[in-house]
């Protein structure tokens, strides 16, 4: 069983998010932060019963935030805010991505900064210990004032109403999950509807699985652009460390070290290095691969800077300060998380991009040097890759228009009380759809360089891209006759998913 995850004042790490949303880790609030959420519920049941009204504790909220409300109708002012803000639409959203959305609200609870009682964090905590995950729909949340439908739908099964995936993923109501986990649903008090559901979680969530993704892929892009190099008979020459120390972006020297490893020693190469080649400089598709994909890497670690600032924020409105005061802010709102998201998108379409170009190429009889055109066994009868390839450019296409940044938008809400959102959410959204499109893109070439390499035969690969090819052949066959190529497209995917290569 994996180590809990510890939850309080600490902050979170990437590697604790991806632990609980993937792997399935359990979590455990700290004695540090059971003092604290304690000290905080005390300033709040303080102001609770104070004359003066405290925005959340004794009042409506957005734009209805002047109404004072009697403490007679405080619980169901709690109660209402839950049930109308999860309002989302849509399908649903992926388990990992609700599993991490609670892990961060529930971290933020932890922190002693919003109000809530104890009580509600251990509600919380046994529900994601329990694996059962709200149902959370694709729309609802501007991402400002935190990702508030997504939130809400998480909060609404914590008080044990609507729909939820049990530890068997069965789709069943919330009170019958937490009867069959044995927790009591809660019934909200002050203060703690808010604190439920105004976070950059479900956003931050996402930023934080696809920074893992990604970093996976861009090893996967060293590895099918090396082979490409190397079945299009291209030069290792251009990612030696020297070349590479005149421009030193960490991202680009580290892309061209590790090329430069995997044509080591390889039969392929060596046989075009003598006087006999006529050929002066490689297509940028090839030379600049580690400049692509570099950039792309320093992207990745601006973003996972980013998140990692997040990961120590405490995101609520309003929040409770140390000295007790309770104090509005503007921290909910997402725009340092939605702009890293925007911004993953417009390298994520420029690796998949130039893996195309690549494939082509090996396509192409007239720039293959020497290989059959398409890689097809008995071209004109067969048509080897050429459609993969066509695949590949219609998912290039759609990245795209994915890249184009949801954050510049805005669209004015709660009658013009939030007049200027984030969109993260929507960002992120088309993120993860962007990541699952480059893996089909790398999955391609993975394919079609893996086939050209053997079609060098009898020269021999290099020993890295040789087991890269064995690997894949444990499940794809070697070239041949033309056959179904869906089911071996998908093949590669899941040995890239895997972690395999």
């Amino acid at each position: 069983m994996r180590q809990p995850v510890e939850l309080g004042p600490k902050p979170l790490t990437l590697e604790d998010v991806h632990a609980v949303a993937r792997d399935g880790a359990p979590v455990e609030i700290t004695a540090a932060a059971r003092e604290a959420v304690t000290t905080a519920r005390g300033h709040i049941e303080q102001l609770a019963t104070a004359e003066r009204p405290t925005y959340g504790v004794s009042t409506g909220f957005g734009a209805l935030a002047v109404r004072h409300i009697p403490p007679d109708r405080r619980a169901q002012l709690q109660r209402s805010l839950i049930r109308s803000h999860a309002a989302g639409s849509g399908p649903e959203v992926e388990r990992e991505v609700v599993r991490a959305l609670m892990l961060l609200r529930l971290r933020t609870l932890s922190t002693g900064h919003t109000g809530v009682r104890l009580s509600t964090v251990d509600a919380m905590a046994g529900m994601l210990n329990a694996g059962i995950t709200p149902i959370v729909h694709e729309y609802g949340s501007l991402g400002c004032s935190g990702d508030l439908a997504p939130l809400s739908a998480n909060a609404l099964a914590l008080m044990g109403e609507g729909m939820v995936r049990n530890s068997r993923e069965e789709l069943v109501p919330a009170a019958e999950a937490l009867a069959e986990a044995g927790i009591e649903p809660v019934q909200l008090a002050e203060k703690e509807g808010l604190a439920l559901i105004n976070g950059t979680d479900g956003m931050l969530g996402m930023l934080s699985l696809a920074i893992a993704d990604l970093t996976r892929l861009l090893d996967i892009a060293d590895l099918t652009a090396a082979m490409s190099v190397e079945a299009l008979l291209g030069t290792d020459r251009v990612f030696e460390p020297q070349l590479h120390a005149l421009r030193p972006h960490p991202g680009q020297n580290l892309s061209a070290a590790r090329m430069l490893a995997f044509l080591r020693d390889s039969e392929i190469v060596a046989s075009h290095r003598g006087p006999d080649c006529t050929r002066v400089q490689d297509a940028y598709s090839l030379r600049c691969s580690p400049q692509v994909h570099g950039a792309a890497r320093d992207t990745v670690a601006y973003a996972a800077t980013v998140a990692d600032r997040e990961l120590a924020s405490v995101i609520d409105n309003p929040v409770v300060l140390a000295d007790g005061r309770v104090e509005s802010n503007g921290n909910f709102h997402g725009a340092p998380v939605a702009y890293a998201l925007d911004f993953l998108a417009i390298p994520l379409a420029d690796v998949a991009s130039i893996a195309e170009r690549r494939t082509d190429r090996m396509l192409d009889v007239s720039r293959s040097h020497g290989l059959p055109p398409f890689l097809a066994d008995d071209p004109g009868v067969d048509s080897g890759h050429m459609i993969a390839q066509y695949t590949q450019a219609a998912i290039v296409s759609e990245l795209k228009r994915l890249a184009v940044p949801a954050s510049v938008d805005s669209i004015p809400s709660s009658a013009m009380q939030e007049d200027h959102v984030s969109m993260g959410w929507s960002a992120a959204r088309k993120l993860r759809k962007a990541v699952d499109g480059l893996t089909t893109v790398l999955a391609i070439e993975l394919l079609t360089a893996a086939r050209a390499l053997d079609l060098r035969a009898p020269l021999k690969p290099a020993p890295a891209t040789a087991a890269a090819v064995a690997k894949l052949r444990e499940t794809v066959q070697g070239p041949g006759p033309d056959r179904h190529l869906a089911p071996e497209i998908a093949a590669a995917e899941a040995l890239i998913r895997s972690g395999a290569l």
